[in-house]
């Protein structure tokens, strides 16, 4: 995050068999999704110790607030799986974008909507660097500019008119931005069976003005939120509305849509999404820890792939951490860094009471290791984190959960798995 971000693309011409979009509705496919710290992840840092690396994710979790600040308020209203791996968050994906194709590898954020990627013709001056060749519209058959009388112009936060065409503005939390042309694509999803879904006609943002804390190993943001351009909102019919993730920590894992991302079976549990324009918003009502349950009274929570940690409003945390520490027999250690507000030695933490998250109609039964973490060889911290912010419910607390999102019924269902053998 501290270096200069990029504004290119992985240049790739890709050589598979495309399934037709109308070939795409009748069943579903699983795209690669990679953690930022796995070997097979452009960031991977071997020299990294596994606690270098959480603790990279930790400060990543810290800041990842201002990200949701800046791009909306919890109250606002408003068939396939692909390959994922982070920068802002702690996951990027991998799609294609033109005819022929051209293959970027971008951050994966359920935290907006706008699909965009750096594009020539730019100004030197006006792109942050990267490894890679810039996407070329100039080049592709199928790219399109949109107009600003357009419905997609329209749904946009920030925009401007050059002539008729429609200019985009985003701007994120840590400072990032992009600005460019509004324009449709043909989009390509590789899939894990080795064949591929093309998506004609979707809205993406062609960058020519890019900075911040953007990597030069990434080319741009794929918006997963719920808003009407992002990626999962305009492959909305081709997968029925569906998608879904198995988390696991440093380690490659799958986002899968359409019928593969059917949430289902024994030990499935669902709740409600809120309405609201681009984040996933859940309600807790409580959490459980050992028989004792702690009311929630701020109940939205966002849901989010991108952040490591979960993090509560400051003094409900406090409290729930309070409780927690009375139900361990062993005395608490300070973290040496003085990150987190609860630890113990590893060697003295022999046993911690259950904890339950309650939301609405959905009771989460979270494994020890979804909520303490070893920070160091001999050190395990509470990944409950206190903010003044958003609340957040991060990517640890998902883990070994098959998390599926509904979005004609609005639910998010969990279910207890082992997401290594997925």
């Amino acid at each position: 995050m501290a270096t200069f971000l990029s504004c290119a693309f992985i240049l790739f011409f890709l050589f598979f068999y495309v399934v037709s979009p109308i070939e795409a509705q009748t069943g579903g496919f699983s795209v690669e999704l990679i953690h930022r710290d796995s070997p097979k992840s452009p960031f991977y840092n071997s020299s990294e110790t596994p606690y270098q690396r959480l603790r990279n994710a930790f400060t990543r979790s810290t800041n990842r607030p201002n990200h949701f600040n800046q791009n909306s308020s919890i109250s606002s209203s408003k068939a396939s799986q692909a390959d994922i791996i982070p920068n802002i968050g702690d996951y990027l994906i991998r799609i294609s974008i033109g005819t022929p194709a051209t293959e970027i590898l971008a951050v994966a954020d359920t935290g907006s909507d706008l699909i965009w990627t750096q594009c020539e013709p730019r100004p030197p001056s006006q792109c942050y660097m990267q490894d890679s060749p810039l996407f070329d519209p100039k080049k592709s058959s199928t790219y399109k500019s949109l107009p600003c009388s357009s419905s997609q112009c329209a749904s946009l936060n920030q925009k401007s008119c050059s002539g008729v065409n429609c200019q985009y503005s985003v701007s994120y939390g840590d400072g990032s931005f992009s600005n460019g042309n509004l324009a449709t694509e043909t989009v390509t999803l590789g899939s894990t069976t080795g064949q591929a879904v093309a998506l004609p006609g979707i809205t993406f943002g062609c960058g020519t003005n890019n900075g911040g804390l953007f990597n030069s190993k990434t080319t741009g943001i794929v918006g997963l939120g719920g808003g009407d351009i992002s990626l999962i909102s305009q492959m909305r019919s081709t997968i029925a509305g569906k998608f879904s993730y198995c988390l696991v920590q440093a380690s490659s894992t799958k986002i899968n849509f359409g019928t593969n991302g059917i949430v289902s079976g024994p030990g499935v549990v669902s709740t409600p999404l809120t309405k609201a324009k681009t984040f996933y918003v859940l309600t807790i009502d409580a959490i459980s820890v050992g028989n004792q349950r702690l009311g929630v009274s701020t109940p939205d929570i966002i849901i989010d792939s991108g952040t490591t940690l979960t993090l509560l409003p400051q003094r409900y945390n406090s409290k729930l951490l309070s409780v927690m520490s009375s139900m361990i027999e062993a005395q608490p250690v300070a973290d040496p860094k003085g990150s987190f507000e609860l630890c113990y030695s590893f060697n003295s933490l022999s046993q911690v009471p259950e904890v339950t998250i309650h939301f609405r109609g959905a009771d989460v039964k979270l494994s020890p290791s979804n909520f303490f973490v070893k920070v160091s060889e001999d050190i395990v911290c509470s990944v409950f984190k206190g903010t003044n912010s958003l609340p957040l419910y991060g990517n640890i607390m998902q883990t070994n959960f098959l998390v599926g999102y509904d979005i004609e019924q609005q639910t998010v269902s969990f279910k207890p798995t082992d997401c290594t053998k997925q």
